[in-house]
């Protein structure tokens, strides 16, 4: 096969290296039925917008029938649609209409728990013969364990619950109403592989796996130190790729950097990508003190990967941001600065607020957070909202405080629904109201977070370097300063971020050999600069200053290798 068309197969089948990603949860971006709640027919209506974002992938958080719970995370039948928000048909229709617009589709695979009210776990506690007994994890009598290793500390008290017809001791990872599957049973791996095959035959691009680590842990009474089956990573993988050769898993795995090759494979047979969480904290961490080098560690930390695997970087998701891997002075730091009081604060761990009110607004630090997490090596992941810096109401328990309705305009709550009341509230007061953040006004005004968002998402798909390239961090001599050079196919890119309140100058060289460029080329501004007599640039970054510079002209297309 001749080379072009190799490296333009390769780009496809790895679409992901250099994907725009964006998290939603069709409850809450429009409703069209009339019943306060979002549906598919509604958010049907706004691929056009997300279209005109940029974004090149949708990743829908569960909309399976479910009690609702815990937002859809009790799953309560895997095949089926939330009737509140439509029907398969509808799901078939909105994936369909995603294709159209070149917007690929990601689901949630939550297949560590199902709701207690699933036909398997109803079925499992009324028949001791039925073969959905061993589908879940039992005890006979309550575990010495039962109240260590809650997800939810504070909120959650054990970890195993008596049910009453059973008359045995059922085990759960997250809430009492949300029992584990047993996922060392073979059948409870072919019906998650059944799953996966029923979704990806409607439409769907791949899955992000809700907590991962839980899924191929070993669970029982007796289970002290958990088993990790990583085997089961393969086999999912095998599958999957199987059915649809570029679809793809982004694992849920907040875990530490020695064991990420466990979850990608040596070989890059597991995981294709994976959301990178020891990154993700020490992001917060250098934004509250204006200290790039942890940062910096934790970058080269997670640098090891295969070809063929891809990080998910974000700023905040629908949980609360965790801080749990960093050290204890770290995460005061962080929580002093972003999340002080005890409402803003969760599970012991982490803050349950938006970015945009944990950076009190400032627009700067907005744009600077943002730019960031677009220019760290992986595919950056937005958050539904976050293109116009949406709030929190922290008057909603737990995580539901980020998760309210998206704010379309300044009709009743925010053109997200007619109805009198939506199920959870549409933020009205405060500077976040959707009076004053919505996305009518946004798009009317030039300046707007939205079009400078939309501007970002364009020029980052422009810069393949970042998604498919090697990075080396330099040192500027500046704990305030992170500087990244990414080179791919014989072209280099570099980031530049001044974390500090003041402005800073700095003189750096670029790494690379002198005859590589005598110019660094603002991709962002016409803030150019020329290379010094000494051989060094020189660059004024005001406070949270940012800027994206290419290594030579704009003619770097003519110098791009095949490979």
């Amino acid at each position: 096969m001749p080379a072009g068309i190799l490296a333009q197969r390769m780009i496809k089948d790895l679409w992901y290296k250099n994907a725009v990603i964006y998290c939603l949860s069709v409850a809450t971006y429009m409703d069209t039925n009339g019943d306060g709640i979002g549906d598919f027919q509604g958010l049907m209506r706004r691929l056009d917008y997300l279209h005109g974002l940029g974004i090149t992938a949708i990743w829908l958080m569960p909309f399976q029938t479910s009690p609702g719970r815990d937002d859809g995370y009790d799953i309560s039948d895997y095949y089926g649609v939330n009737p509140a928000y439509g029907t398969l048909g509808d799901f078939v229709e909105f994936a369909h209409a995603a294709s159209q617009r070149g917007i690929r589709v990601i689901i949630d695979l939550v297949v560590n728990h199902t709701s207690n009210k699933h036909k398997w776990f109803l079925e499992a506690r009324r028949d001791p013969q039925s073969k959905y007994r061993d589908w879940y994890v039992w005890a006979k009598k309550r575990p010495a364990g039962a109240t260590k290793g809650m997800v939810f500390p504070g909120v959650q008290k054990s970890t195993w619950s008596y049910d009453s017809v059973a008359k045995q001791w059922y085990f759960h990872r997250f809430y009492n109403f949300q029992p584990d599957l047993n996922t060392q049973n073979p059948e409870v791996q072919s019906e998650i592989l059944k799953i996966m095959g029923f979704w990806v035959q409607l439409g769907v691009s791949g899955f992000r796996m809700d907590a991962v680590p839980f899924v191929i842990s070993s669970k029982g009474a007796n289970v002290h130190k958990p088993r990790e089956q990583y085997e089961m990573l393969r086999s999912i993988r095998e599958f999957l790729q199987w059915r649809e050769g570029d679809s793809i898993i982004l694992a849920e795995a907040n875990v530490l950097p020695r064991t990420d090759m466990k979850y990608f494979g040596a070989e890059g047979d597991r995981m294709q990508m994976m959301f990178n969480f020891q990154v993700n904290q020490n992001l917060f961490y250098a934004l509250a003190a204006a200290d790039a080098r942890p940062l910096a560690k934790a970058l080269l930390k997670t640098k090891t990967r295969p070809s063929t695997s891809q990080w998910g970087n974000f700023l905040r998701n629908h949980d609360e941001l965790d801080l749990g891997r960093l050290t204890k002075k770290h995460r005061q730091t962080v929580f002093a600065a972003f999340g002080p009081n005890p409402e803003d604060q969760l599970y012991e761990r982490g803050i349950r607020r938006r970015l945009a009110p944990m950076l009190g607004g400032d627009r700067r630090r907005i744009e600077l957070a943002y730019s960031l997490m677009f220019t760290l090596p992986g595919t950056p992941v937005l958050r539904y909202g976050d293109e116009l810096g949406m709030g929190d109401n922290l008057a909603l328990p737990e995580r539901t405080s980020c998760r309210t309705p998206m704010q379309w305009s300044r009709e009743p709550h925010g053109g997200f629904t007619k109805n009198k009341k939506p199920v959870v509230p549409v933020i009205e007061d405060g500077p976040y109201g959707y009076e004053h953040v919505n996305a009518a006004d946004q798009r009317r005004n030039p300046n707007s977070l939205l079009n400078w968002t939309e501007r970002i998402i364009r020029m980052r798909k422009e810069v393949p370097e970042i998604g498919w390239g090697d990075f080396k961090v330099l040192d500027l001599g500046d704990k305030s300063i992170l500087a990244v050079r990414y080179d791919w196919r014989n072209n280099s890119v570099l980031a530049l971020h001044n974390l500090a309140a003041e402005a800073r100058e700095v003189e750096f060289a670029t790494g690379l050999k002198e005859n590589h460029s005598d110019r660094l080329i603002s991709l962002l501004s016409d803030d150019h600069s020329n290379r010094l007599p000494n051989g060094k640039y020189k660059v004024c970054l005001e406070a949270y200053g940012y800027r994206w510079y290419r290594v030579g002209g704009l003619d770097y297309l003519l110098k791009r290798r095949e490979f």
